[in-house]
């Protein structure tokens, strides 16, 4: 089969799926609302493939929340191989932000920045589509590959090359959500995560002789800087003053959890101790997965341990929001129920539902289940894009001076930019 042939093929498949998701009767309904909040209107026909794509391939739906390809692959039956397997590779394509390093006849080399791996591909579309997109603009796309090729499914965004910070932040907030994505694709550096993971395990372990933490949100940023500190250089210094428990556990809303696009990174990644409420954060060392800072998991905990669980604040919303947040893993989950043999009991009570365990993590925790996903937290510190975004890389930029006539507290963040903390940086000579 040749290049056009192939172009055809998926081309085919992805209007064969944009028609079945308007027509079945589970999920046109769910579609036109979706196509509601974008502004699309889809009484004109089929909406644009760009308007669709996210929903086609990002979408989960019914029970088993199932992702659309699979569910027109359920309905599809008598599918031949080909379009099998172009469906199946669909749903395994990448959404990320890329650089353009060049552009070609019948697509563009790309660099990946949030998994750092360069892509020829074809696109789906003609080339004269991207005239005016040049060399060392940014891109948000999605690639798919099929039996070894590249294929370019779609342009959401482009940016030039003067907001390549903005590229990067956004990447950056991509992994975030998404750390998996850092190593998608690109076993070298999973397995580069991986030995991170397994090495600073046993730093934890040596630092506060177990592997979870209890203490509030006041301190929470403090102690896992301290821990920071001896995973880089072996300096340890006590920290028993930072491990305070609230007065009482309960759970509640967290108005600076309420991010959006604007603020996103920097609430992320500005820490809790700025919070205005205070409540309780478990600092967790997964051996498989990385360092976790977990708001409300001393709460949780303590629903499956007083007598009386219905006195805990809200515990019906704290089982819910561990359930229902994509941040926490299986592994979290599981290790909970491990350590509470009325886990279930509760937690099916609350839910008016008679899961197991397992029935429980696949329902709420399928892509955990299905997928290796390690911590952002941990993947982040192996991100370029994210030491791009912090001025770590310099790319032989000099650093800007600094105001050496005003105090700097060795624990804050060195005014150069570079993300470090003064004492390892500008001021490590002081």
């Amino acid at each position: 089969m040749n290049i056009q042939e192939r172009l055809d093929s998926i081309n085919a498949v992805i209007k064969n799926i944009a028609e079945f998701i308007q027509v079945h009767k589970d999920i046109k309904d769910d579609f036109n609302e979706y196509l509601k909040t974008i502004g699309q209107n889809s009484k004109n026909g089929i909406p644009l493939q760009s308007a669709c794509f996210s929903y086609i391939l990002e979408r989960n739906l019914g029970e088993d929340l199932k992702s659309i390809p699979e569910l027109y692959l359920e309905n599809n039956k008598q599918l031949d191989k080909e379009t099998k397997e172009i469906v199946e590779a669909l749903e395994n394509s990448i959404s990320s932000v890329f650089e353009i390093k060049r552009i070609t006849k019948t697509g563009f080399d790309l660099l990946n920045i949030v998994n750092e791996r360069r892509y020829m591909v074809t696109s789906l579309m003609k080339m004269t589509t991207f005239r005016g997109v040049g060399a060392g603009e940014f891109i948000i796309a999605r690639i798919v590959e099929i039996n070894g090729d590249h294929f370019l499914l779609e342009i959401s965004g482009i940016l030039p090359e003067k907001r390549k910070t903005d590229a990067y932040r956004f990447a950056v907030a991509k992994i975030i959500q998404n750390p998996e994505l850092v190593y998608l694709d690109n076993p070298e550096k999973q397995k580069e995560i991986e030995q991170d993971v397994a090495e600073v395990y046993d730093k934890f372990v040596e630092f506060f002789g177990k592997t979870e933490i209890i203490t509030t949100n006041k301190c929470a940023d403090e102690l896992i800087g301290l821990f920071n500190d001896y995973a880089e250089d072996g300096t340890k210094s006590d920290y028993s003053n930072l491990v305070q428990e609230p007065e009482k556990f309960e759970f509640f809303n967290v108005n600076e959890f309420n991010n959006s696009y604007d603020n996103f990174l920097e609430n992320s990644l500005g820490g809790f101790s700025s919070h205005k409420e205070t409540y309780d954060v478990g600092i967790i060392y997964d051996k498989e997965l990385g360092l976790y800072a977990i708001p409300f998991y001393g709460t949780f905990n303590k629903i499956f341990e007083e007598k009386d669980y219905t006195k805990v604040t809200n515990y019906d919303a704290c089982i819910k929001y561990f359930l229902l947040n994509d941040k926490f893993s299986a592994n979290l989950i599981r290790s909970v129920a491990q350590k509470h043999s009325n886990f279930m009991e509760i937690v099916n009570s609350v839910l008016g539902k008679n899961y197991t365990l397992d029935e429980l993590l696949n329902k709420y925790k399928r892509r955990y289940v299905s997928n290796k996903i390690i911590s952002s937290t941990t993947v982040l510190y192996r991100s370029n894009a994210f030491s791009n975004t912090l001025g770590i890389i310099e790319e032989d930029e000099a650093k800007p001076k600094i105001d050496t006539s005003k105090k700097i507290g060795r624990n804050e963040l060195c005014p150069c930019g570079s993300g470090k903390k003064y004492k390892k940086c500008c001021g490590a000579n002081v």
